[in-house]
């Protein structure tokens, strides 16, 4: 049995983490920390102690893990103290802001010989495990260009800023959940072309951006923008043999919104009006266009991997270099911006 505990009781511990935690026989909650009890918003879990003195939870000894879901500006003094009561450690994304910040946490947990990693569960969205099944199945060909979307049309946010904020910009909350996808599935990166903007102008949010990273004759885009009436797809897969379009998004974030949660039988899975269609030209020159089952995704695998990290000491699958570099991206694509 894994026992933890959180740092933090908002949408991300409760939206986010909670619904997969309770449904895994091995893990157990026991405390969740909140400073302010009076912002308490989310239905109480029974048989967990809630609780507002911090040193309660640090100093718990059956407590053997605790998860940061808090504001990505008290990420990094909430690790280190954690780190430093020997409790193995998960944090919500992004992970810090800094890729200095992020080493000295990674060098600390190695000291003390604690699992630490990023709560990277977007890696096991629906969308992006077809888009694996797909490519690996080979009718692709040699793989040309993939391409990734995550768009919104929501002007009102962009339009209400009037400054701009590094560490809280659009690359650092969504290329978070992107780039560790790229950097997963296709590794470190030849090359990186950066263009991100402010659509509004200097001084404002960071509302769009295009990342092109190259792997050989592979080019793989991560885009997103705030001012897209129509979303583009999901994502594009293009072969010298085929191509993949998958248009719609994993959607158990869609199914969390409307509290309809990971104990009923179908949620997060696509329909057949999700699923994605694969053209391909085979052996004899026949096209073909078929349409490809799902995936089923479950972000409840990262607290999977975990388990397997702190009980049964196992390697992370969330890796401190794919955090790393991922951190190093962030930092380079809105260094320029003012």
């Amino acid at each position: 049995m894994l026992t933890i505990g959180y740092i933090g009781n908002g949408k991300s511990t409760n939206r986010y983490h909670l619904p997969f935690v309770l449904q895994r026989e091995n893990i157990k909650v026991k405390t969740i920390y909140r400073r302010n009890p009076d912002h308490d918003n989310w239905d109480k879990i029974k048989g967990v102690h809630y609780t507002s003195d911090l040193d309660e939870l640090l100093r718990d000894e059956d407590i053997q893990l605790i998860v940061i879901c808090t504001k990505h500006d008290s990420h990094y003094e909430y690790a280190k103290l954690v780190l430093e009561h020997n409790k193995h450690c998960l944090v919500e994304k992004p992970f810090m802001e800094t890729s200095e910040q992020a080493k000295e946490i990674f060098a600390l947990a190695k000291e003390k010989g604690l699992v630490v990693q990023a709560y990277q569960n977007r890696r096991f969205d629906s969308d992006f495990l077809t888009v694996q099944k797909v490519i690996e199945e080979g009718k692709l060909g040699d793989l040309l260009e993939v391409e990734m979307h995550y768009d919104y049309y929501r002007p009102e946010v962009p339009e209400s800023a009037d400054s701009f904020d590094p560490n809280s910009s659009f690359l650092y909350g969504h290329g978070c959940h992107t780039l560790d996808q790229v950097i997963s599935y296709f590794g470190k990166p030849d090359d990186i072309r950066y263009e991100v903007k402010q659509l509004l102008g200097q001084g404002r949010m960071n509302d769009y951006f295009d990342l092109d990273l190259y792997y050989g004759g592979l080019k793989v885009s991560v885009k997103s923008s705030y001012f897209r009436l129509k979303e583009r797809p999901s994502f594009v897969v293009h072969g010298n043999k085929g191509c993949f379009i998958k248009e719609t998004k994993d959607r158990q974030e869609e199914h969390l919104k409307l509290f309809y949660m990971p104990d009923n039988k179908d949620f997060g899975i696509d329909t057949i009006h999700h699923y994605g269609v694969l053209i391909y030209i085979d052996e004899e020159g026949i096209i073909h266009e078929e349409k490809v089952p799902s995936v089923n995704g479950d972000y409840g695998r990262v607290y999977d991997d975990v388990y397997e990290a702190v009980i049964n000491g196992k390697d992370k699958t969330i890796t401190d270099e794919q955090t790393l570099l991922q951190m190093e991206m962030l930092e380079t694509g809105i260094k320029d911006l003012k």
